[in-house]
């Protein structure tokens, strides 16, 4: 009885090392209108965002919480800014291509991407500047727009992938150096509900 405790809570904690190592987001995003949006972040985005354009609201749903988006145009870069249910200010992502990468960073990134999938092709590069304890809203929204290369700052990738005759899309994140921060697969996104 023992050697089948021991088998069985080893197989169930493999499972559970694979599951926390790629897990599925279950994530929709569907367009909203500014009235549905949080007051708070609505009047942040007023206040430091006069000379933005084609500001879009958007709620996006996944398996463990609910965030709020807004996405606009500034000087020629596509910027998502991300809010918590309450308003707070949680990330700013900038839409980057592979040339915007420091070389050494981006080094890491491919080695990492080659030795994880048999093949690949990267979809989209956001540059992300994470609200961090020891930041205000303020020097995020700052260093984001002025686009600076700072250690916090993180690389979202997302990429078509094989691993294993399995093909599916997975987002994975990287530090400011290319280290792997973590991976997870992602389902194709949901824009049934955008409103025109």
């Amino acid at each position: 009885m023992n050697k089948f405790r021991f088998l069985l809570l080893t197989i169930m904690a493999l499972f559970q090392y694979s599951l926390g190592f790629s897990q599925v987001k279950v994530e929709r995003e569907h367009r909203i209108k500014k009235n549905q949006f949080p007051e708070a972040a609505h009047d942040f985005i007023k206040d430091k965002l006069n000379d933005a354009k084609k500001i879009r609201f958007y709620k996006e749903t996944d398996t463990t919480k609910i965030t709020y988006e807004a996405k606009f145009k500034k000087d020629k870069l596509h910027y998502s800014v991300e809010f918590d249910e309450s308003g707070k200010l949680e990330d700013i992502e900038i839409l980057i291509k592979e040339v915007d990468v420091p070389k050494d960073s981006w080094s890491n990134i491919t080695k990492f991407l080659r030795e994880k999938f048999d093949r690949y092709k990267i979809r989209k590069i956001q540059q992300q500047y994470p609200v961090t304890s020891n930041e205000t809203a303020e020097t995020t929204l700052n260093n984001a727009f002025q686009n600076l290369l700072i250690p916090s700052l993180n690389y979202e990738i997302m990429v078509r992938g094989k691993i294993h005759d399995n093909h599916a899309d997975f987002e994975i994140l990287f530090g400011a150096e290319g280290d792997f921060i973590k991976m997870r697969e992602s389902l194709p996104a949901n824009y049934d509900h955008v409103l025109y």
